[in-house]
């Protein structure tokens, strides 16, 4: 059951970023492209601390997730948002901090924790454009992750901080990001009615 589980979160992450590459190219979802590269350098961290600590089953959640959020920068880099406002730079200015921090600290669960503040930091982009113009975001991919998060939760053998973190803030995170597009998207037909 554990390994129907783990290839069954690894396929929802994937299959999460085929709308959102489609929209992507379609020119419907418009991805910030700030937030992307922030979640892509920090997925990696993850990716490596869990290596290093042998959270194996993490470690193939993190991989489909960092093989994602690069494929999203890709495709997103002709046809998503580049313009590098100041919210982007405060933002980036803290995943910066956090990341000299996880140096300072050079411990695989510090850098884990650190990663999910400055991943929540990186996020605030994309969640003011989601609610700003929840028709540019591709609710079903962020819904997908918030699955395939659950899926690798399912299966988890450890209660390390490098097993169970990261899992469980994608899990919240993306089950927040889809409520938050479908309930603005609903918001926004009502207020044209």
């Amino acid at each position: 059951m554990k390994t129907f589980l783990v290839i069954l979160s690894s396929l929802l992450f994937i299959a999460g970023t085929v709308p959102y590459l489609v929209g992507v190219i379609k020119r419907r979802v418009k991805p910030k492209i700030v937030t992307w590269l922030i979640w892509t350098l920090l997925t990696s961290i993850s990716l490596v601390a869990a290596i290093y600590d042998g959270q194996y089953t993490t470690v193939v959640l993190l991989t489909c997730s960092a093989i994602s959020t690069i494929l999203v920068v890709i495709f997103g880099w002709k046809y998503g948002y580049k313009k590098f406002e100041r919210l982007d730079g405060l933002c980036l200015i803290g995943a910066i901090i956090g990341i000299i921090l996880w140096q300072i600290f050079n411990s695989p669960w510090v850098a884990v924790l650190a990663s999910i503040v400055i991943d929540i930091i990186g996020a605030v982009p994309t969640l003011v454009h989601a609610w700003n113009k929840p028709g540019e975001e591709a609710w079903i991919s962020f819904y997908l992750s918030f699955m395939g998060a659950f899926c690798t939760l399912l299966t988890l053998e450890s209660y390390a901080i490098t097993a169970f973190a990261y899992p469980l803030y994608l899990f919240c995170s993306n089950l927040a990001f889809s409520t938050v597009i479908l309930t603005r998207r609903r918001a926004k037909r009502i207020e044209m009615s």
